[in-house]
């Protein structure tokens, strides 16, 4: 049985962590008592250290045979020094396979077109910079070291826990249509099995959208969670109000940015099947509270 390491056991490592334990030894980087607890719960074997600190992570290297790499950057700057730490603990042994879990960010406003793997990275934010630095130190560390690299890049992440509610109840506004912008999802379920069929299934140096097939703008999809949770849909307002300061900076860079994922590859090479196709299926009935 191999050996796998997960670094940055959150929700979607908790999800992933039922199969991949009883595919592989696995073992999960942490930081605090809490996180090695939830993770031994699920069958794996607790390793303390943190990527903002590069001398705890010497033990890393050769541990493992395979990667799952979900650590997000830090918040500041353009380039990730927490995969370039990562990256020098496991040079020394390096593993076989390693997985990055990336986001679509990097494309950058494509203004709703169609976008494949092969579109040029136009990163608009620091947020997307970062993940494309990323990306980029991976895998030509990837192709030199020849550890097989596979990127997903990764929309909108909901789930029932994950879902818009904290605005919608209280009254955030989304764009107009004429002026909305178009959206990509994945359920955090259907991301989790997208990473163990990635960690047996991704070729070296691919990348893959791991994106639902929804075809969906921002403001309808807002419209759809509140139906489902039972709460007033949210006011609509133009795109001049929303950069005059309706809408909060944060919010506001995701609208700024339009584009529709294409995920053919992930389905036909990764040979994924959705469980939850697009959010209709996906948002569940849930209570506001």
């Amino acid at each position: 049985m191999k050996r796998l390491l997960i670094v940055g056991c959150g929700d979607i490592a908790l999800r992933a962590l039922p199969q991949l334990a009883r595919d592989y030894q696995v073992a999960g980087l942490v930081r605090s008592a809490g996180q090695a607890e939830r993770i031994a719960a699920l069958g794996a074997q607790a390793l303390t250290g943190d990527l903002d600190k590069p001398a705890t992570l010497a033990p890393l290297a050769g541990i493992a045979e395979l990667v799952l790499h979900l650590a997000p950057p830090d918040d500041s700057g353009e380039h990730d020094q927490r995969s370039a730490s990562l990256i020098a603990a496991l040079a020394p042994r390096p593993p076989e396979r390693l997985v990055y879990i990336s986001t679509s960010g990097v494309y950058g406003d494509c203004g709703g077109a169609w976008v494949d793997e092969d579109r040029p990275l136009a990163p608009q934010t620091a947020r997307g910079a970062r993940r494309a630095d990323a990306e980029r130190a991976l895998l030509a560390w990837g192709k030199q070291s020849g550890v097989a690299v596979t990127v997903l890049r990764v929309p909108g992440i909901y789930a029932a826990e994950r879902l818009p509610l904290s605005q919608l109840k209280r009254g955030a506004p989304v764009l107009c249509a004429e002026d909305d912008v178009y959206t990509n999802h994945i359920h955090a379920d259907d991301l989790a099995a997208i990473c163990a069929v990635a960690l047996e299934r991704g070729a070296a140096g691919r990348i893959y959208n791991a994106s639902d097939d929804s075809e969906m703008k921002m403001g309808d999809y807002f419209n759809l969670v509140a139906d489902r949770a039972g709460l007033a849909r949210p006011p609509r307002i133009t795109r001049a109000a929303a950069e005059a300061g309706a809408i909060s900076p944060g919010l506001l860079s995701f609208m700024r940015e339009s584009r529709r994922l294409v995920n053919t590859r992930m389905k036909d090479e990764l040979r994924v099947r959705l469980r939850y196709p697009s959010v209709y299926e996906g948002v569940p009935t849930v209570v506001a509270g």
